[in-house]
C-alpha cells in the first residue's frame, strides 16, 4: 500500500523504479503466504476446491489488470492507476487485520534461517510428485502469458478488431478461465484432481494445433484466433489451480516451501514467456502458437513422470 501511494507521487523515473521494486516484492510476498494459508487450513478435496475457488478470483488478475489499467488511462492520469492499486491494497490490510487469523499451529512453527528453507526447499524438490505438478502449473502461467503478450496484436492489428470488441473478446476468454475454475471446484468430490488436469491439457494441446495451423497456413483468420484463444484459456482454469493443489498435497509439510516455489516459477515463467510470444509482433503469430505447443508437450511429460509407475492418490 505503501509503496504504491509513493509510484502515484514518484517525482522521478529513478523514485518509481526504486518503488515498483518494492511493490513487487510486497506483492509477491503476500501472494504466497495467502497460497500457504489455504494449505494450512485445508486438505483433501477441501484443498483442491479452495485452490480452484483461489484461482477462479486471482486468475482474473493478470487477465482483467490490463483492461482495467487501460480503462484508467482513457479517462484520467496515470497516476490514478497507482493509486488504484493503493486502494485495494489497503482493502486487503483491512480483511487480513479483521478476518485472517494466524493459521499455523504453534507446533508447526520453527525460527526458519537459511539452512532450514534450503533444507526445505531441497526436500519439496526432491519430490517427483510436487516437482512434476510445479513444472504443470508454472508452465500454465506461461501459456497464459503467450496470449496475453500477443491477443493484441493477432485480434487487433492481424484481424482489424477495434479496442472495444477487443477487450469483450478478452473479458470472455477470462470469464472462460474462471468458469472453468468454478467448475471444477463445484465438482471435486466427483472427479479427482488429476482428470482435471488432463482433461485442461488435452483442451490446451487441441487450442495449439488450432492456433498453429492458423498462423502457419492461413496467417491467422479470426476464426481460428477467436475459437484458438477460447479454448486456451478456459483449459488453463482446469489446469493450473488443479495442479498447484496436487503439488500442494505432495508435501503438506511444507506449505509456505511449497507455495514459494510454485509462485517463484510461475512469475518466472510470466516474465520470459512474454517478450518470447510476442517476437512476431503485428506480423505473425507462429512464435506465440509454437510455445504454447511446446509448453503443453512439456507439461504432458511432466504430469506423466509426476505420476510414475504407481499413480499419485492423491486428492
Amino acid at each position: 500500500m505503501v509503496t504504491s501511494v509513493a509510484c502515484g507521487f514518484s517525482p522521478t523515473a529513478a523514485v518509481m523504479t526504486a518503488a515498483r521494486l518494492v511493490q513487487g516484492f510486497a506483492g509477491g510476498w503476500a501472494m504466497v503466504i495467502a497460497r500457504s494459508v489455504v494449505v494450512d487450513l485445508t486438505d483433501g478435496v477441501r484443498m483442491v476446491r479452495a485452490m480452484n475457488v483461489v484461482a477462479a478470483v486471482g486468475g482474473l488478475a493478470p487477465v482483467v489488470g490490463p483492461l482495467l489499467g487501460a480503462l484508467v488511462l482513457s479517462v484520467t492520469h496515470w497516476r490514478v492507476s497507482f493509486w488504484l492499486v493503493a486502494a485495494l491494497a489497503a482493502m486487503m490490510l483491512a480483511a487480513v487485520a479483521l478476518v485472517l487469523h494466524e493459521s499455523l499451529p504453534v507446533e508447526s512453527r520453527h525460527p526458519g534461517g537459511l539452512d532450514r528453507l534450503l533444507g526445505a526447499t531441497g526436500e519439496v524438490l526432491s519430490s517427483r510428485v510436487f516437482s512434476g505438478h510445479l513444472v504443470v502449473f508454472a508452465f500454465s502461467m506461461g501459456t497464459t502469458f503467450a496470449y496475453v503478450a500477443t491477443s493484441a496484436y493477432v485480434l487487433q492489428s492481424m484481424n482489424g478488431l477495434t479496442p472495444f470488441q477487443y477487450s469483450i473478446d478478452f473479458a470472455a476468454n477470462a470469464a472462460g478461465m474462471t468458469a472453468a475454475a468454478v467448475v471444477a471446484a463445484r465438482y471435486a468430490k466427483r472427479l479427482p484432481a488429476r482428470v482435471f488436469v488432463k482433461i485442461g491439457l488435452t483442451a490446451t494441446g487441441v487450442a495449439g494445433v488450432v492456433l498453429a495451423v492458423g498462423a502457419v497456413w492461413f496467417s491467422m483468420p479470426l476464426a481460428f484466433a477467436l475459437v484458438g484463444f477460447v479454448v486456451l484459456m478456459t483449459a488453463q482454469g482446469l489446469v493450473g489451480p488443479n495442479a498447484g493443489a496436487l503439488a500442494s498435497a505432495a508435501v503438506p509439510e511444507h506449505p509456505g516451501t511449497g507455495s514459494a516455489l510454485l509462485g517463484f516459477l510461475q512469475w518466472v515463467m510470466a516474465g520470459t514467456i512474454a517478450p518470447l510470444a510476442g517476437l512476431g509482433g503485428e506480423d505473425t503469430a507462429v512464435p506465440m502458437a509454437a510455445i504454447v505447443l511446446l509448453l503443453t508437450g512439456a507439461s504432458c511429460i511432466a504430469y506423466v513422470a509426476a505420476a510414475g509407475r504407481r499413480p499419485f492418490r492423491g486428492p
